[in-house]
């Protein structure tokens, strides 16, 4: 069973850009496909970007044109490019991966961006 831990959260100031980082052991992200999720408190995990197995991409809109979601195999890693951050996008974030068997979590990370 694949585990995921999440890196490169932080605080950062309105425009400003971190990279997270998704680190898999005991599965390869090749067999996977993965996505970025975040939450609030008192909101429901919402969707940020996916990853599928045949290599395309998904956004959701709040973030289109600024983040961008990429694997690195070799690495068994994905990322998360976040550019021109607002305060509306603090949250913990959260990488997930989903095969034929079901979906993995990490354990998340926080993102604080200050305006």
């Amino acid at each position: 069973q694949v585990q995921l831990e999440e890196s490169g959260g932080g605080l950062v100031q309105a425009g400003g850009s971190l990279r997270l980082s998704c680190a898999a052991s005991g599965g390869s992200f090749s067999a996977y496909a993965v996505g970025w999720f975040r939450q609030t408190p008192g909101k429901q995990r919402e969707l940020v970007a996916i990853s599928t197995l045949g290599g395309s991409t998904n956004y959701a809109d709040s973030v289109k044109g600024r983040f961008t979601i990429s694997r690195d195999n070799a690495k068994n890693t994905v990322y998360l490019q976040m550019n021109s951050l607002k305060p509306e996008d603090t949250a913990v974030y959260y990488c997930a991966a989903r095969d034929v068997v079901g979906d993995y979590w990490g354990q998340g990370t926080q993102v604080t961006v200050s305006s």
